[in-house]
Parts: structure tokens; sequence; C-alpha cells
């Protein structure tokens, strides 16, 4: 009998938003696979489960992929090779029928690692079984913190990473709530957008969400150089003028 992968999203940080049905699988599944950005970083993942789950007697499998683009990953690239490292990797112990548990931030179907993997592994093995857990994304916890309702009634939503900001203009026509992810490097460029087109007080900053050092801002122009991090994200919602606030609120889980 061949075990099971379960793909599982840990949330944005907080220990306390793992379901209930991830606390389960992770304290019973013996094997956890770890995704990494760098060999000699640690997993904000792993440390999230860290945080619930007693990982004395799990294997722990760490899958280290190289930061690229999708473009710059075809077949022989860097980062093809790694996947498919992995997905050898623990395709062994599913044919020994261990159980495995891929875990990622936030959700596994929004900007995940883990469907870089998913053709691999089934053309490794057709019949493979995997259950997706979901989780709660960066996106939701973001709008939760700062109080933002998403979308209402027909208003349409755009969720668009970085790479997307040349298009800024067209979408923020477009669209009645935009949330931007990961920001840190075009910050300045959304900014001088924002102030054109008029949108610039319907914008919050949300850095690290859910994790130690979470700030929230409702005037993007209190936004310092030291506040821009990898896990950040604007909000624009064009039906509701965010108010200004006098300070930033910080909560330190």
């Amino acid at each position: 009998m061949t075990g099971t992968l379960y793909v599982i999203g840990v949330g944005p940080g907080d220990p306390d938003l793992l379901t209930l049905k991830a606390v389960r699988i992770l304290g019973n599944v013996p094997c956890l696979c770890v995704p990494k950005g760098r060999e000699e970083g640690s997993s904000v993942a792993l440390s999230i489960v860290k945080g619930v789950i007693n990982l004395d007697n799990k294997e722990i499998i760490e899958a280290h992929f190289p930061m690229r683009k999708t473009k710059d990953s075809g077949h022989g690239s860097e980062l093809d090779t790694k996947w498919n490292e992995t997905a050898e990797t623990v395709l062994r112990r599913l044919k020994r029928g261990i159980d495995v548990a891929f875990i990622t931030l936030g959700d596994p179907t929004v900007y995940s690692t883990f469907f870089y993997l998913y053709d691999k592994l089934f053309y490794l093995d057709p019949v493979l079984s995997i259950e997706i857990i979901p989780g709660v994304s960066s996106i939701n916890a973001s709008a939760s913190r700062a109080g933002i309702s998403l979308g209402l009634a027909d208003e349409k939503i755009a969720i668009i990473p970085m790479t997307y900001v040349k298009e800024l203009k067209k979408v923020l026509e477009d669209f009645d709530t935009l949330v931007l992810m990961k920001v840190h490097t075009v910050f300045h460029e959304i900014m001088r957008t924002l102030e054109e087109t008029g949108l610039v007080e319907k914008a919050t900053y949300i850095v690290r969400a859910g994790m130690k050092g979470e700030k929230v801002f409702r005037n993007l122009r209190e936004v310092r150089e030291e506040d821009l991090d990898y896990f950040s994200m604007v909000i624009v919602r064009k039906a509701v003028i965010a108010p200004v606030r006098d300070r930033v609120r910080t909560q330190l889980i």
C-alpha cells in the first residue's frame, strides 16, 4: 500500500491560524517535506508547525528551491532539477507506505511552490494519492488585520503579484479592489501610480501579517525603507476611503 501525500497550508505565520485538520494530520504523519528558498536559510512554514507540533520523531525533508521566476525553470534548469529531486525523494517514501506532508505558507492553491511539483509527481506515478488541505492565505490575513472587506455584492477583485506593477493603472481602472502582493521592491513605483490616480488615500500597507513585527499602515506616506519587507501587501479599496491615522498599529505575537 502506498502512502498519501498531504499538501498542507500552514497559514501566514500565526500558529493559531492552523486549521484543526492541518494540526491533526501534521501530528500523525511521520515525514514532513519543507520547501526553502536558500540552502542555509530557515523555513518559515516549519517554524509555524513547530509552534503546535512536536517534531522530535519526524523525518524532515528539506527541499531547497532557488529563487527563480517560472519562465527560468524549463527542462534541464537548476530549478527543474531541484523539483525532480524533491519529487523522487517524496515518491520513495510514499512507495514504502509512508505518509508525507508537504507544508507551504498560506494556502496551497495561491502562488504555492507545491504546484510546480504537481505534474512531476503525477508523471512519476499517475495513481498517486494527494490530498490538499487549505490554509488561511496572507491575503485573507492581511485584510482581516486591516479590517478591510475585499469585496461586496458585484464588486470585482484583482490579486496581482509585483511583476505586473507596470500595468497597475489599467488594473486600477477595471477593478474595485486590488491586492498587490510582495510589493517591497516596487513600493515607490506603486506609490507614484497611486498618487497619479488619486487613490493613495484608499490604500493600506500591511507587512508581516500574522507574524512577529506585523504592522498596518493606513497612510502609505508614513512607510519607511525599513518597513519594506518580503512579506508585504498593499490593498487598494476604491469604494471606501481608509482613514488616515497619526500612528501605525503594531502587534507582536
